[in-house]
């Protein structure tokens, strides 16, 4: 599932590109574990396992074996890069269309999270030596190091990928580039399309390429929004430094990939990233908007969204995250498992 990102880089730059309990279905559930208790099932994975899942994904990706991706993705797969939320379909149209040249690569130094029994979060880091050049015909040098993670789903006897994302590893001297760099004038009429699109959850800044067998894009579920509320809150509890509320609102096995390009796991060492080791001034406000939910099971859901704040972290200034957050039921509460954050694409 490696350097899906960095296709979706590609294609931007050559097109310009709390909780709410679902309704109870008892007679189909129980219909459903009926049929699944004949079936085979996924033994627990090892982050060696999952790596190794990763690494062939990753040598498809060089091959531009989009094929490969049939049976690799759920059907639920989700890629949130540049404000762009993509599905299965897109992904292996993109790998389809975009030739690598790599010399060398290696994926090192894996971490596993769980985010429930049939769900769980690879986290590793990448080093490449290549470029990739996209359809407009520019080429691109491939981002190294980078920090990647993907999700895996239980699907029978099979573990497939749900997710994926990646950030560059910046040094803790290197300033990052803005978040949501704005002072790049886009074409107005872009912009106009845009706007005429707000109203769809899932806009594809690339419709203009796809051929009419594209997916459809996603439908937010009715936990929309409230996880949406929720997540908002969360960034409220970041800006007040508020431990309690992440206590009771995160899981235990929390993990969090930041925009550096940094790995975090355990919900203590998160909680204290983020509400006492980030040095934050002049945080007066924040939001989180945009946002989408799709169920992968009845106890996970996937939210998308756009997350900001004022002022200052760490002597940078805040500005538009791309986000990705996986939540778990505990009882009758969402519960935030796991969370990639990435930079905006400049324009975006």
């Amino acid at each position: 599932m490696k350097r899906i990102s960095f296709v979706l880089a590609l294609f931007i730059a050559a097109f310009g590109l709390a909780g709410c309990e679902p309704a109870a279905n008892t007679t189909t559930n129980t219909a459903n574990a009926n049929a699944n208790a004949a079936k085979p099932t996924a033994a627990a994975p090892t982050a060696d396992a999952l790596l190794a899942m990763d690494k062939k994904a990753n040598e498809a990706w060089i091959k531009g074996d989009a094929k490969f991706f049939d049976d690799f993705l759920s059907d639920k797969f989700v890629e949130f890069t540049g404000g762009e939320r993509i599905g299965k379909a897109d992904i292996a149209k993109m790998i389809s269309e975009v030739k690598c040249d790599v010399k060398t690569w290696s994926l090192d130094d894996p971490q596993m999270s769980r985010i429930d029994d049939n769900t769980y979060v690879i986290s590793y880091k990448g080093t490449f030596d290549g470029s990739c050049t996209g359809p407009d015909g520019k080429s691109m040098k491939i981002p190294s190091p980078t920090r990647g993670a993907s999700v895996y789903v239980r699907d029978g006897d099979k573990w497939k990928g749900v997710f994926h994302g990646e950030n560059p590893i910046l040094s803790a001297d290197a300033a990052p580039p803005a978040a949501d760099k704005k002072e790049e004038p886009k074409k107005e009429e872009p912009k106009k399309e845009e706007a005429k699109k707000a109203d769809a959850p899932a806009a594809n800044s690339n419709s203009s390429s796809n051929t009419a067998a594209a997916p459809a894009p996603a439908a937010a579920d009715p936990n929309t929004e409230a996880l949406t509320k929720l997540h908002a809150a969360g960034w409220e509890a970041f800006r007040n430094k508020d431990a309690k509320w992440f206590e009771a609102n995160t899981s235990k096995d929390l993990a969090f990939v930041d925009p550096a390009g940094g790995w975090h796991s355990g919900q203590a060492n998160v909680i204290k990233l983020w509400t006492a080791d980030m040095k934050c001034e002049g945080v007066t406000k924040t939001s989180f908007t945009d946002g989408i939910a799709t169920a992968l099971s009845p106890t996970v859901e996937i939210l998308t969204g756009k997350g900001s704040a004022d002022g200052t972290c760490d002597g940078q200034k805040n500005g538009t995250l791309n986000t990705t957050a996986f939540y778990v039921k505990d009882g009758n509460a969402w519960k935030l498992a796991f969370m990639f954050e990435s930079l905006s694409q400049p324009g975006m």
